[in-house]
């Protein structure tokens, strides 16, 4: 072998290479173990710690007591295929014929490492924001790829014209695009989502989209899909999943959605993945989908209230905290409290305000993490009981 094996590209891709050339455990992995040892608040890992809809619950049940119990067809479950298209039309006006234009798949993270293997050769560039979440360098490195970043700049995690600019260039085969973003907690503004996709089309570049939050936006905002924009929808490919609207991300039910062309090349490569998965679940997100308007709505809402409660905590114990706009997380910044490493603070904090977080430098390549090399990233999808007895003992901190 003359190069790096696959398991030590996507090592190196997600930053996990230790000092002796060995895979070292993610941060989630670390700090949520810390939690266990140590009995702390575990608001370092993005999953909530309460079931979904009853409805939603109700239809799985039905599926495994109707005996849908073996391998569901390639593409997905009828209902959900469906389910997935009439949720495009009906909240972004996206028309999809569901047996061609849609896929489902072991979440979203099987339907982004179809994409990455699918569509990256050796040496192709493969552009995303950083912070970035893990998986994204992973898989660029798994498939040979070339990852470029562009930083996301301060505490609102602005994104740059020119750098964005300057990520792109005639090897660029992808732009991977997470918004709402995490870990910031971030939007994107329209002038942004469009000079991506001007930029996309200029180097003839496939847009992947991670919208896994679509629904968690905040303050009455509204989810803006790339795919939707002008010269966009020939060269989407949007990605999103059930586990964070439903609170079901054990489950593992994704779906890839855009043109006939490109999801036949990401099919032909996730059929060698998971082949198929989650014959009960699928039906019972396709439930979940189907859902009132009003029902989404107050899905936001709460997530917010719970946003504003942690981040009281959080500013009370004189943490600086950037807005969360959406999805499940807010990022404090520790350097008013005298703190530039938050990496060695989030070891320390279950002892001293019995919280456990994850810094953003986890999310950043060496440069960037220097930037963010203050602040951490605390997950609020968690039961108002809990968020109270987090906001108490950051409230409390002394350091």
């Amino acid at each position: 072998m003359t190069g790096p094996a696959p398991w030590e590209r996507a090592a190196r891709g997600a930053m996990l290479l230790d000092e002796t050339g060995r895979a070292a455990p993610t941060i989630f992995a670390e700090m949520s173990a810390l939690a266990a040892r140590t009995g702390a608040v575990n608001l370092g890992q993005g999953f909530p710690d309460e079931d979904g809809p009853r409805a939603v619950l109700d239809a799985a049940h039905a599926a495994l007591d109707a005996g849908r119990n073996q391998y569901p067809p390639g593409r997905g479950v009828p209902e959900l295929l469906d389910a997935v298209a009439e949720h495009q039309r009906r909240f972004y006006g996206i028309d999809l014929d569901p047996a061609r234009e849609v896929l489902v798949t072991a979440g979203a993270t099987e339907a982004l490492a179809a994409t990455i293997l699918a569509l990256v050769d050796d040496g192709d560039e493969v552009v995303t924001l950083e912070p970035f979440y893990d998986a994204y360098g992973a898989l660029v490195g798994l498939a040979g790829g070339v990852h470029r970043t562009v930083a996301m700049h301060g505490p609102e995690f602005v994104v740059d014209h020119d750098e964005l600019r300057a990520a792109f260039s005639s090897r660029t085969a992808l732009v991977v695009v997470n918004d709402p973003h995490n870990p910031t907690g971030t939007v994107l503004d329209a002038a942004t989502r469009q000079l991506i996709v001007d930029l996309a089309r200029q180097h003839d570049a496939v847009v992947v989209t991670d919208e896994v939050y679509e629904h968690l936006l905040f303050d009455g905002a509204a989810h803006v899909p790339l795919s939707t924009l002008p010269g966009a929808a020939e060269r989407t490919l949007s990605i999103s999943s059930g586990g964070k609207t439903f609170s079901t991300t054990g489950w593992k039910i994704g779906w890839l959605t855009g043109p006939e062309h490109l999801v036949s090349r990401v099919l032909t490569v996730k059929q060698y993945l998971t082949f198929v998965n989650g014959s009960v679940f699928q039906p019972a997100i396709a439930v979940g989908l189907g859902l009132p308007d009003e029902w989404y709505r107050q899905l936001a809402a709460g997530l917010q209230r719970k946003a504003e409660l942690l981040t009281e905590g959080l500013l009370a114990a004189g943490f600086s905290v950037a807005p969360s706009r959406g999805g499940y997380f807010v990022v404090a910044d520790a350097a008013p409290l005298g703190f530039d490493d938050a990496a060695d603070l989030c070891r320390r904090l279950p002892e001293l305000a019995g919280v456990v977080g994850v810094p953003v430098s986890a999310f950043c390549h060496e440069e960037a993490a220097a930037e963010h090399a203050s602040r951490i990233r605390f997950a609020f999808c968690k039961r108002t009981e809990v968020l109270e007895r987090a906001a108490r003992g950051l409230a409390g901190l002394r350091v």
